[in-house]
């Protein structure tokens, strides 16, 4: 009985993270390749480290160097987007490293700010899973911080 009760345990636990993980809306790499070569507008918010984006990003991607998006200052970088975010209603492209925490955490602090949910998405896997390396350029192509 015990055995069957833990099973029960872990099986809810499982489920709930399921549920948390399914709170983000995301975008497949090869969707994003799609919208790049068939020029959709589309807002792409970068938050990778300055080093990072320095090396690869997006053409016109909005270099935010918030990430993680834990303290104020990477906040009030990501407050520098919205007057552009505010006035458009594109899609909204988040960029991290990997996809993970600062994104969520983007997207989540964007959501605080009015930004309608159904506009983010979070590049799946980040810039380090982009496996399109031909649409992506180095060195300083993208809009700074506004």
């Amino acid at each position: 009985m015990k055995k069957r009760g833990l099973f029960f345990l872990l099986l809810s636990l499982f489920v709930c993270r399921l549920a948390v993980a399914g709170d983000y809306n995301f975008v497949k790499t090869d969707d994003f390749r799609s919208w790049l070569q068939d020029g959709k507008k589309v807002a792409i918010i970068d938050i990778q480290p300055a080093a990072d984006f320095q090396k690869q990003h997006f053409r016109g991607s909005i270099e935010t160097n918030a990430y993680p998006v834990k303290s104020d200052e990477s906040r009030q970088r990501l407050d520098m987007t919205l007057p552009q975010l505010t006035a458009s209603t594109d899609a909204i492209v988040i960029v991290c490293p990997r996809g993970g925490g600062g994104a969520k955490a983007t997207y989540d602090y964007l959501k605080s700010k009015g930004i309608d949910e159904k506009r983010l998405l979070i590049l799946e896997g980040g810039m380090q899973g982009w496996p399109h390396k031909n649409l992506v350029e180095a060195g300083k192509h993208g809009n700074k911080g506004l």
